[in-house]
């Protein structure tokens, strides 16, 4: 279900963020397919305690972070995860996974690990809505790129998937963020980045079964890239929230852009 972008915003607006008594908490997992432990946050709302089943949005971080960045720089997520009764679950991946398999480095495996590892736990230690309908996905930068490739390659896992200045498409930075050391170079592995790229997975999607947005600011490195693909979703036809408003690759944006994809997720999708 889909909501007129002008009707969403104001439904928005009108959500004012008060005081709330969410709880965060460090989990830790370990992934088989990496031999390490990995961490993450968790954050549940205060009425998680009535032991309802909750929906849950995972929500990733961009390249150089860490699973503590949301919880750190954006205070918000607690009373927006009170507020629209959702948990949300912050994994680390890594300083430039990108969220994907490496084909040439056994090391990063988070693909794996999230759809195989993590989101099993996670429904298997919460009570949680463990169908698409009640799991959502989004990130900044890096993770909104890893948001977008998990949930296209992963349609029967998410209901809902957005992304914050994602890099949607990183072919034309083939020497930034370590891309290289996760599918080789460029020029020696076309093959590997034209097939991890977001903007090549769109003939993955079948009709109705993800709700889509996407958010990056005019002033951002990555707008082009995110222009290109809603124009190429709107080619195909396939239904999404593009929202594009003055911003830069950064926390200001990010904190303003995050309560619009959970407020989407609760509204058009979730449970």
């Amino acid at each position: 279900m889909f909501l007129r972008k002008n009707v969403f915003i104001w439904i928005l607006s009108f959500l004012p963020l008060f005081t709330y008594a969410a709880k965060v908490e460090t989990v830790t997992t370990y992934s088989t397919v990496m031999s390490k432990e990995i961490k993450a946050s968790v954050v549940t709302p205060d009425s998680y305690s009535n032991g309802q089943a909750l929906p849950v949005v995972y929500l990733l971080h961009g390249y150089g972070g860490n699973y503590l960045d949301w919880v750190k720089n954006v205070k918000e997520i607690e009373a927006l995860s009170d507020q629209y009764r959702i948990m949300v679950v912050c994994p680390d991946g890594n300083v430039g996974s990108w969220y994907f398999d490496s084909p040439v480095d056994k090391n990063y495996q988070y693909e794996t690990y999230i759809i195989q590892e993590l989101i099993p736990w996670i429904d298997g230690h919460y009570t949680t809505i463990a169908t698409p309908r009640g799991r959502g996905i989004t990130g900044l930068s890096m993770g909104g790129h890893g948001a977008l490739y998990l949930a296209f390659r992963h349609q029967d896992v998410f209901g809902a998937a957005g992304s914050m200045s994602g890099g949607v498409d990183f072919r034309p930075f083939p020497n930034n963020w370590e891309i290289a050391k996760r599918l080789g170079d460029y020029a020696e592995y076309p093959k590997n980045w034209e097939q991890n790229t977001v903007i090549n997975l769109l003939h993955l999607l079948k009709p109705n079964s993800l709700s889509l947005i996407i958010d990056c600011g005019s002033e951002d490195f990555f707008y082009q890239v995110n222009c290109q693909l809603h124009e190429q979703l709107l080619y195909r036809n396939i239904p999404h929230d593009f929202i594009s408003r003055p911003g830069a690759h950064n926390w200001d944006y990010w904190r303003n852009a995050v309560r619009y994809q959970l407020s989407f997720m609760y509204y058009c999708t979730l449970p």
